[in-house]
């Protein structure tokens, strides 16, 4: 069986109105694929349905005009928390240093809740990891896996050519050019040239 990007965004399309229909502020999720491949280290790292009621965490917050994160996203402050336990999710007595309450984990309520969900969106992910595992070498993965970034959370430097810089997560800058306001010229990621090359 073999599952492709648009399947799999279906699925987490379908696991989010799950959720909606326990928690109706939860707004619609626009870009479903985006979740696809992204990973940021305050959020966890693979993608499960305990990563998507995360992120429908930080939904309702939006939602409520509630500040959930600090420090660029990466620390989950107490209102984060609250909002988690009331969506099924818990987290130990002492947050992390430098992540806060990010690292959340289901309650068992919430596992039975969400049962089929859960079982529906670990087979698609299944399927997709193993559709995914075929590519070839010649596939093109987009600069997150050139750069060796995960394509999350981590920003690299893109310039332009007259000498301006930013950082940017290199899955943004894939999904359409960032123009320079300077010069009008989009900003690139520079390839990355081996040590031994001659």
């Amino acid at each position: 069986m073999s599952t492709t990007p648009p399947v799999l965004a279906a699925e987490l399309a379908q696991a989010w109105a799950d959720i909606q229909r326990h928690h109706t502020e939860l707004p619609d999720l626009a870009a479903p694929e985006s979740l696809i491949g992204e990973s940021s280290s305050a959020c966890g790292h693979e993608l499960s349905f305990e990563r998507l009621l995360h992120e429908a965490v930080h939904g309702i917050a939006a939602a409520r005009g509630v500040r959930d994160t600090s420090r660029a996203g990466r620390y989950h402050n107490r209102r984060f928390l609250a909002i988690a336990e009331e969506l099924g999710l818990d987290h130990p007595e002492e947050p992390h240093p430098s992540s806060g309450f990010s690292l959340v984990t289901l309650t068992p309520e919430a596992k039975r809740r969400y049962r089929p969900t859960i079982e529906r969106l670990q087979r698609a992910l299944k399927a997709h990891t193993a559709a995914t595992a075929t590519d070839t070498a010649r596939s093109f993965r987009g600069p997150a896996a050139r750069h060796g970034s995960s394509g999350g959370g981590v920003r690299v430097k893109a310039v332009c050519d007259c000498g301006r810089n930013v950082r940017v997560v290199p899955s943004v800058l894939a999904q359409a050019p960032i123009m320079c306001g300077g010069c009008g010229k989009p900003f690139r990621i520079p390839e990355v040239v081996g040590a031994g090359v001659g």
